[in-house]
């Protein structure tokens, strides 16, 4: 079988009719930014930590947190939001508004990217395909209200969000998803490239979202799977060794920070963004992971511990499974209410009623409750920064109630389901495509991940929105009208081969 070169054809972004989406497109998204930013802004429990670091690091010179009159180094946070706002602060003040401003800016940016893995996706089409398919994407997330609304929160999601789709984008350039086409030195030269840069957008999210590197591992997934003969190991080797280099590159300053004022070498944010020798409440966390699917949940459970009382009151149904395991319950949270802490003692009491849970029923501990989780993460009307309840159930009593907040939190909720729709029935119709394998690769990963996680915030998938609607513009090819269509199947191995 012949070695096709890889063609320079695809390296051409956006084709010329696409640029003149470009400006309204961004103009009509910075309007929908605004509107979010004037009238919802929005001020997060961790917006307090992220401000801290920068302004302790900007003026003082110290990454760190006030402690008993002191700042004392930290590493409870990865260094790469605050940064930004650092850099926000010493070119314009303190002020919110600023750090949303240029929130707003970075998403607009990220709209631009996901048209261009639209754009890469859709790379065999007609020029004019392609521009109609890149301008839906940018369309499609300039408007996505869900995006939109996290410029108005001093957060990480807006910028961890733009370096993901910054290294998909990378990823899906020819070079580095056609190994196969690898044929002289140049090309691995232009591979290796990609594979470093791409790496190196990675670790740069990293520092702004420990989870980051599950791009990578999707990646990896992808291109062990398809080209997995033996004449290609020793390039997906180079392509695993560049790209692992990549990641580390960005990471290796803060895990020598760490070494240094530490005494511990930390390239990833802790996972319960805890300080050094906090003792966590593991135990807890593990048996709500036995039951607790609702993200309102972890304002009544989780986030209370370790000091604020939980009301026995609020324990679902689903969260027993006996009147015994109730009163068992109900004993242990009473002894953490009488002492106002989750003591060793009682955290080991949890874990081994947890650990009694998954015996009793595994199947619904490891498979049916990370799917409720993925579900209710996914499928989700997204007000949590909205002055609205985001209650629908029962209908006619919701709409009695509040008009208003069920119009707009049914709307919401529509809105949602339609875009994961047009997403999903994308990836099935060019399921042969290498990087609608990528995307969905990505998405699968990152969700089953986030599923296993102490809660189930919506917030955590929202890195995924503009792949899911770069691949939901894939459907503007018009792959039913006439039979010239374009047809990945042609130009692909079939699903079932990959």
């Amino acid at each position: 079988m012949p070695v096709h070169p890889i063609p320079l054809r695809l390296h051409t972004m956006f084709p010329k009719p696409f640029y003149k989406h470009l400006l309204p497109g961004l103009l009509t998204g910075l309007g929908l930014r605004l509107f979010f930013i004037w009238h919802f802004p929005f001020y997060s429990g961790d917006t307090a930590y992220y401000e801290e670091l920068a302004r302790n690091w900007l003026y003082h010179g110290v990454y760190g947190f006030y402690y008993h009159g002191h700042i004392v180094a930290s590493d409870a946070r990865a260094p790469g939001y605050p940064a930004f706002l650092a850099a926000i602060y010493f070119l314009a003040g303190t002020g919110r508004k600023a750090v949303m401003l240029a929130q707003a800016f970075v998403d607009l940016a990220t709209c631009v990217l996901a048209a261009g893995i639209a754009s890469r996706l859709a790379a065999d089409a007609p020029d004019a395909t392609r521009s109609r398919v890149a301008a839906a994407a940018l369309w499609l997330t300039a408007l996505c209200p869900f995006t939109a609304n996290y410029t108005a929160v001093p957060l990480t999601e807006v910028l961890a969000t733009f370096f993901t789709t910054l290294a998909l984008l990378i990823f899906l350039s020819p070079a580095g998803t056609a190994i196969d086409r690898i044929s002289s030195k140049h090309d691995l030269l232009r591979a290796s490239g990609i594979w470093f840069g791409g790496g190196i957008m990675v670790g740069l999210g990293t520092l702004v979202r420990p989870e980051t590197p599950l791009l990578l591992a999707a990646m990896l997934v992808v291109l062990w799977m398809r080209f997995r003969h033996p004449a290609n190991c020793s390039k997906l080797a180079l392509a695993t060794l560049w790209m692992t280099a990549g990641l580390l590159l960005p990471l290796a300053p803060w895990a020598a920070r760490n070494a240094a004022n530490l005494g511990r070498v930390q390239f990833l944010a802790p996972r319960y963004a805890e300080t050094y020798g906090d003792v966590l409440p593991t135990g807890f966390y593990a048996w709500t992971k036995t039951w607790m699917y609702r993200f309102r949940d972890a304002y009544l459970f989780t986030w209370k511990v370790p000091s604020q009382p939980i009301e026995l009151k609020n324990l679902p149904r689903y969260a027993v499974d006996s009147p015994k395991e109730y009163a068992h319950v109900a004993a242990l949270l009473e002894r953490y209410n009488r002492v106002h802490a989750m003591t060793r003692t009682l955290d080991l009491e949890f874990a081994e009623l947890a650990r009694e849970r998954a015996r009793r029923h595994p199947i619904r501990t490891y498979v049916w409750i990370p799917m409720e989780r993925a579900t209710a993460m996914w499928f989700t009307p997204r007000i949590t920064l909205l002055p609205y309840s985001g209650r629908l159930w029962p209908l006619a009593e919701s709409y009695r109630s509040n008009a208003t907040d069920f119009e707009v939190t049914l709307s919401l909720a529509l809105l949602n389901i339609f875009y994961t729709g047009m997403a999903l029935a994308a990836a099935w119709f060019w399921r042969a495509s290498p990087g609608v394998w990528l995307l969905a690769t990505f998405l699968v990963v990152r969700t089953a991940f986030l599923t296993q996680l102490q809660t189930c915030e919506p917030r955590y998938v929202l890195a995924c929105f503009p792949a899911l609607l770069a691949m939901a513009a894939q459907l503007w090819q018009h792959r039913f009208s006439g039979s010239k269509q374009n047809d990945f199947r042609n130009e692909f191995p079939t699903a079932r081969s990959l």
